[in-house]
């Protein structure tokens, strides 16, 4: 009969790709049971969302049978701890694992709906998400999630009032736009905006999340300051068109949060609307906005091209009725937004395995 310790020297030969290390001694390899030719343990993941776990179990279920002996019965269950960089002291949102801006140089690439949707993917996954509409001139998420005039709810937090997010399709969800009429226009100075920001973020009950996705407006501006001024953003995912005015924008905001005052992680790129395809041909591909151009752009950035997401007519549906098009799964864009939050949650965890804590950034003016 095998014992613990031949289990931990076997699986000690696996070799997390991600994190370059054996499971043995990443913690990942827990709660070993053995009954006779029975091996039972299980196989804690940095997320729910990993990409990587068939392969991390077939490679399991072969160091077993190579490094004790044929013929044993092996059961491998799967459990996730999301990791995370955020320092135990830090106060603002203490319950949140990481926090993940969604930025563009320019609107109208479709930043919203793939942050909306990378949101309810990762909860898909089994993940705690919350989304912030941080679009505070131009709030898209009540739409988008079907919530126009809904209004949050508060609550004594501590002896402080506290806004409670509204909850859809398992995340937890606030926007100014709540808080404003449809039709109301915010003629607002950047002060005024930067104030209701750091409210949504302060002000509010978010509880114990594993992803903080936070919606930026386009461009470079107050908003963003403000956002790199208050939380330690654990990283950046910028999206694009395949178009060359999308790119040329698309890198000054990588230019923005690489800057060496900010230094916020890129995690990825997105290449949104890279493709035409007819619901009715799902095989063909209609490059109408130009092909590879988001490659060329991951390239040249040293970036990871994390989704490719071809426009499909259900994307524009989904957003105008209040259902994200991930909720259709089978669906050829429901499953690149869900290959979208697999690769966002593995450049999380390989973001967190490598690189240090980011820091609440500390801009003086000249």
């Amino acid at each position: 009969m095998a014992t613990k310790e031949q289990v931990l020297q076997a699986l000690g030969h696996v070799i997390d790709p991600d994190l370059k290390k054996d499971l043995v001694s990443l913690n990942m390899i827990q709660n070993i049971q053995i009954d006779g030719k029975k091996i039972s343990f299980d196989l804690v993941l940095t997320t729910p969302a990993c990409p990587l776990k068939n392969q991390l179990k077939a490679d399991c279920l072969e160091a077993i049978q190579k490094h004790i002996g044929p013929g044993l019965e092996v059961e491998l269950k799967f459990e996730s701890k999301v990791s995370t960089r955020r320092k135990e002291t830090e106060q603002l949102l203490k319950g949140v694992k990481n926090i993940i801006a969604v930025a563009s140089g320019k609107g109208g690439v479709g930043k919203s709906t793939v942050a909306a949707n990378l949101a309810v993917a990762l909860a898909q996954s089994g993940a705690k998400v919350g989304l912030l509409d941080a679009d505070i001139y131009g709030p898209s998420m009540p739409l988008m999630f079907g919530l126009e005039g809904a209004q949050p709810m508060g609550k004594e937090v501590d002896g402080k009032t506290k806004i409670i997010p509204i909850e859809k399709y398992g995340i937890k969800i606030l926007s100014i736009g709540f808080f404003v009429k449809p039709e109301q226009a915010l003629i607002w100075r950047g002060v005024m905006a930067t104030n209701a920001l750091n409210q949504l973020i302060n002000d509010t009950d978010w509880g114990e999340l594993d992803y903080f996705i936070v919606d930026l407006p386009p461009g470079t501006g107050d908003i963003h300051l403000t956002l790199v001024q208050t939380l330690p953003v654990t990283g950046a995912v910028i999206v694009t068109t395949p178009q060359e005015v999308a790119l040329a924008d698309a890198r000054k905001a990588f230019s923005m949060f690489n800057q060496k005052d900010i230094n916020v992680p890129i995690l990825g790129l997105v290449e949104n609307m890279a493709w035409f395809t007819p619901e009715e041909l799902p095989e063909n591909k209609y490059f109408i906005f130009g092909e590879g151009g988001g490659k060329r752009l991951a390239l040249d950035a040293k970036v990871v091209l994390i989704g490719q997401i071809p426009i499909v007519q259900s994307v524009r549906e989904g957003g105008d009725t209040g259902k994200p098009v991930v909720m259709e799964g089978d669906s050829i864009v429901g499953k690149a937004f869900a290959e979208l939050a697999e690769n966002t949650a593995q450049q999380v965890a390989i973001r967190n395995a490598h690189l240090e804590p980011t820091k609440i950034v500390q801009i003086t003016e000249q």
